[in-house]
This record gives structure tokens, C-alpha cells and sequence, in this order.
């Protein structure tokens, strides 16, 4: 009864469209006074949830993110990306992908690379005689994967969530697997291109090209900067994102000059406002979570999969559906609150590295930002490419099998996940 008032109580508010940080406050509360839990005793959780040096890195990197898009890094990433991969058959959606690669590693936010990237590249691709359907269909698939290469604040929840992993080992595992996912959506992309004679992009002037390196290698070092920093043990992952934050401001407003500084205001206010929704969503998972192991509802889950299959590949697989299924109706954030309590414990039982599951799970998740009902990347796609949702689903769908086969390779293939961090020495 304890857990069905836990679980229920949250699943009735999100039917009717509560907002989920709020419904988990709601249940946690409903569930507590049911348990004649004092009431401070769990707003004293919800805050504790908060009490995480590793947390002071969010804002940074929400800050070089907004930063960075207000600049047009965006676009300077787009016309490297077309220098470097354009000429191919099918060239536009190559280079959407590889700018999506390039932008992932600065914003971590797959709904901030669609609006970015996807608001210059869908209407250029439809422009050139892409379908409309799969422009969308490239533009949100390659967000996604770019969630998996840092810097990404959703690493830092599950960092966070798991008991305080080491930050720059999570940000190495993720870097193989995103390259490999990206690697596999460029030959897809290249085989539909091929398929249905897409055109192959225009050369870039000569005189341009300095320009375009110039430029575009500058946006990335706000990446290198981050990641480098962390890798190298000379920063810790707060000091590396505002060391990155100064960075992008300074190339941002000084160098690119593209926007006034008077913008920073509406910079700040962004950050200001996605950061508020990050540290409520964590504070009220944290009283969530503690209620969860209160009730002994991990040690439940994980007797129930034994029950189903005492194999420890149809765990991983079961765990894996679940995780989709999940992800098709919560955001990624509180996804990753509630489910890491829940499913590390057990893929820890069968030998599964903590780094090597925030991976797997981070990758799950991002699938789910492409799949209804509440993906936010595939809303934002299909508003930008003005084309009903229905339509770019059946466009997806060698793209979702893609992601897939990705998937089951991190699942099952530790040693490529584990390999970067064991080499970096984290």
C-alpha cells in the first residue's frame, strides 16, 4: 500500500499533466504524512538533495551553452562541418550531423542543438530539395546522440544520483559511444541520401575557408577547454565549466561580436530560468528517491526481475525496455533521479560498472527525447520543420533501429565503454 500510494499518487498527477517536479513533491508529501513521516524530515531531504559541491558545475556549463547559442556558434559549427564533410552525396545531412556532434560536446542539451542547429539546417535542406520529413529526422536523431558527448549536465545528475562518480570518468565513457552513434547515423544518412539522390553541396570559396576554420575552431575549444581541463586533473568540473563560461563569454561578445553585450541579459535570464527547473526537478527527486529506498522499492524491482529471469543478459534487456518505456513519457532529468536509485543496485549485483550503466542509461534516455508522447527534441523538430509529428515518425524509424543496435553494442560491450576512462586513468 506504501508503494502504491508513492507510485500512484505520482502517475494520477502526471495524467493529468501536473508538472513532474511539482507531482513528485505532491506524492512524496502525500506519502509521508500517510507514513507519519514528519513533514521538515522530508522538505530536509528534498534540500539535502542540493547540498553537492559537483552540483556548482550546472549553472557553468547552462551558461557557456546559452552563451555560445546566442553567439551563432551554431552556425560557425555548420560551415566547418560543411567544409570538412559537404562534398558528399547527401552532404547536408552529413554536415547536420557532425555540427550536431560538434554542438552536443559545448550545450549537452539535445533540445538546445535542435533549436540551434536545426532552426539554420532544416529550412537550408528543405531549401535543397530534402525531404521534410527526414531533414527533421536528421536534425533530432544527431541531437540526441550529442547528449552523450560532454560536457552534459545530465552526466553531472547522474553523477550526482549515483553517489558522487568521478565526473571526468562518466565524460569519457560517453565520448566512444556517442562517436560510434554518430558514426552510424552518417552511414545511414549517406545510404538514404544515395537511395533517393539527394543533392551534393555547393564548394566553399577558397578565400573563405580561414575564415570558416578560424572561427569554428574557436567555438570548439569552449569544449576542449571543459573536458581538458577535467581529463587533465587540473581542474576540478565546477572550475573547468566557469573557466569555460569566461571563455565562451569572451569569444562570444569580443571576438564573434555577432550580438551586443546588452544580450547577456537575456542570456542570464535563460540560464537562469533552465537552472531553476534543473535544481527543483533534483531537490524533489532527492525526497522521492529516499522514499523509494525507504520503501525498499529497488530491493522489489530487482526480486521481481530475478523472478522473471535469473539470466543476466535478459535482466540487462528487460532493464533496457523499461528504461525506454520510461522514457517515452518523463523528461530526461528526473528519468535519471528516480531510475538510478532504482536500477544501479541491481546491474551492480551482476558486475556492471557504475560508469559503464550512467552510459547505458544516458543512451536510453536520449532515445526517448525522440519519441512521443512528451519527446521535447522531436516537439521542437517538428515546430521548427512546420510538419506534423505523425508524419516524421515514419521517418524515423530506420534512424530509432540505428539508435537501437547502438544501444545493445553499450549494453553488452563494457570493454568499449570502460576502454577511454582506463586509459585516461580516471
Amino acid at each position: 500500500m506504501d508503494v502504491m500510494i508513492l507510485l500512484g499518487s505520482f502517475i494520477f498527477l502526471l495524467i493529468f499533466k501536473v508538472p513532474i517536479a511539482l507531482a513528485l513533491v505532491v506524492s512524496s508529501l502525500v506519502t509521508g504524512w500517510y507514513l507519519d513521516i514528519p513533514i521538515p524530515s522530508l522538505l530536509e531531504r528534498m534540500a539535502g538533495g542540493l547540498d553537492s559541491f559537483t552540483l556548482l558545475a550546472i549553472p557553468f556549463f547552462i551558461l557557456a551553452g546559452e552563451i555560445m547559442n546566442e553567439g551563432g556558434i551554431s552556425r560557425r559549427l555548420i560551415n566547418l562541418s560543411n567544409l570538412i564533410i559537404g562534398k558528399i552525396r547527401g552532404g547536408l545531412a552529413l554536415v547536420n550531423i557532425t555540427a550536431s556532434t560538434f554542438f552536443g560536446g559545448i550545450s549537452g542539451s539535445a533540445v538546445a542543438d535542435v533549436s540551434s542547429v536545426g532552426s539554420v539546417m532544416i529550412p537550408m535542406m528543405r531549401k535543397k530539395g530534402y525531404d521534410q520529413a527526414y531533414s527533421v529526422s536528421v536534425t533530432i536523431s544527431s541531437a540526441a546522440q550529442g547528449v552523450m558527448l560532454p560536457p552534459s549536465h545530465n552526466i553531472i545528475i547522474y553523477a550526482t544520483a549515483a553517489g558522487g562518480l568521478s565526473i571526468s570518468s562518466l565524460f569519457m565513457g560517453g565520448v566512444l559511444p556517442g562517436l560510434l552513434l554518430a558514426g552510424v547515423l552518417l552511414i545511414l544518412s549517406y545510404v538514404i541520401a544515395v537511395k533517393r539522390n539527394y543533392p551534393v553541396s555547393e564548394p566553399m570559396k577558397k578565400e573563405d575557408i580561414p575564415k570558416v576554420l578560424r572561427e569554428g575552431i574557436l567555438g570548439l575549444l569552449t569544449a576542449v577547454i571543459i573536458i581538458g581541463g577535467i581529463v587533465s586533473g587540473i581542474f576540478t568540473a565546477t572550475e573547468s565549466a566557469a573557466i569555460g563560461a569566461v571563455y565562451a563569454f569572451i569569444i562570444t561578445f569580443f571576438v564573434y561580436r555577432d550580438v551586443p553585450l546588452s544580450h547577456f541579459r537575456i542570456v542570464l535570464q535563460r540560464t537562469f530560468k533552465t537552472l531553476s527547473m534543473v535544481l527543483f526537478l533534483i531537490s524533489a527527486s532527492s525526497g522521492f528517491g529516499w522514499l523509494l529506498a525507504f520503501l525498499q522499492v529497488p530491493d522489489l524491482v530487482a526480486q521481481s526481475l530475478i523472478v522473471l529471469s535469473p539470466n543476466d543478459i535478459v535482466t540487462m534487456l528487460l532493464i533496457n525496455l523499461i528504461l525506454l518505456a520510461l522514457g517515452t513519457v518523463m523528461d530526461m532529468a528526473p528519468l535519471i533521479l528516480i531510475a538510478t536509485p532504482i536500477f544501479l543496485p541491481i546491474v551492480m549485483q551482476i558486475g556492471m560498472d557504475p560508469v559503464h550503466f550512467g552510459v547505458m542509461l544516458i543512451l536510453n534516455l536520449s532515445i526517448g527525447l525522440i519519441t512521443p508522447p512528451v519527446g521535447a527534441a522531436l516537439f521542437v523538430g517538428s515546430a521548427i520543420g512546420e510538419i506534423p509529428m505523425e508524419k516524421v515518425l515514419r521517418t524515423l524509424m530506420p534512424f530509432y533501429a540505428a539508435m537501437v543496435v547502438v544501444l545493445m553494442a553499450v549494453t553488452f560491450w563494457g570493454d568499449f565503454v570502460m576502454w577511454l576512462p582506463g586509459v585516461v586513468g580516471n
